[in-house]
């Protein structure tokens, strides 16, 4: 019998959850406007139990597309209602109808998830967490009581470098970092790779 040419991994129904999260972007209030050259901040979660900074993300619940999952689950532990912000990025999803799905394109008003982490939670399991960029609806204030029972999240907006710093774990500033430079306009050619951001405290005052 045939094996597979390149190393492949399968997993059933009952071995992989399938989970999405966003980077949330907001425009700075007029109130702190001067607060930092850049005019966008990020949100990101304070665990207030594991004393733990994150972003927000959660499992996709059944005949939810991931898109909708993204957004829900960035609403339900941020309280920010959001949707998904179009950008221009890489990607390998060819155009419908398009059978090329090997060349790399740069294309405009994307909402395509741009990272994707893969956990290993042993015993033949596994996680997929779809990435995607969103923007807080404009002027709509944040939402109490948003969260699940089990949740116990505190959401604040940052200036970029501030929440680069914040965050607790590598791979989530990797990926903010990737988000901004997306919505920054650096990342714009097909070889484009995930960038890792400066050590935590040692950002400069530019974001």
């Amino acid at each position: 019998m045939a094996q597979p040419v390149v190393p492949t991994l399968q997993y059933l129904s009952g071995n992989f959850i399938l989970s999405a999260g966003c980077v949330l972007f907001r425009n700075r209030p007029p109130e702190r406007a001067n607060a930092s050259t850049s005019t966008l901040e990020v949100c990101i979660l304070h665990q207030l139990t594991k004393n733990e900074w994150l972003l927000p993300k959660g499992r996709k619940d059944r005949g939810e597309t991931l898109e909708q999952a993204a957004v829900r689950e960035t609403y339900e532990e941020t309280g920010y209602p959001c949707h998904l912000w179009p950008q221009r990025m890489p990607t390998l999803a060819p155009a419908p109808g398009v059978s090329d799905v090997h060349h790399v394109e740069v294309v405009d008003n994307m909402t395509e998830p741009f990272v994707v982490t893969v956990r290993d939670r042993g015993s033949g399991r596994a996680k997929l967490i779809f990435w995607y960029i969103a923007l807080a609806e404009n002027g709509v204030e944040k939402v109490e009581g948003s969260q699940m029972e089990n949740e116990n999240f505190d959401s604040s907006f940052f200036d970029i470098p501030t929440a680069l710093g914040r965050l607790t774990f590598q791979k989530d500033r990797e990926i903010v970092q990737q988000a901004v430079d997306i919505v920054q306009g650096l990342t714009t050619n097909g070889a484009a790779k995930l960038r890792e951001p400066v050590p935590r405290g040692k950002y400069s005052a530019r974001s």
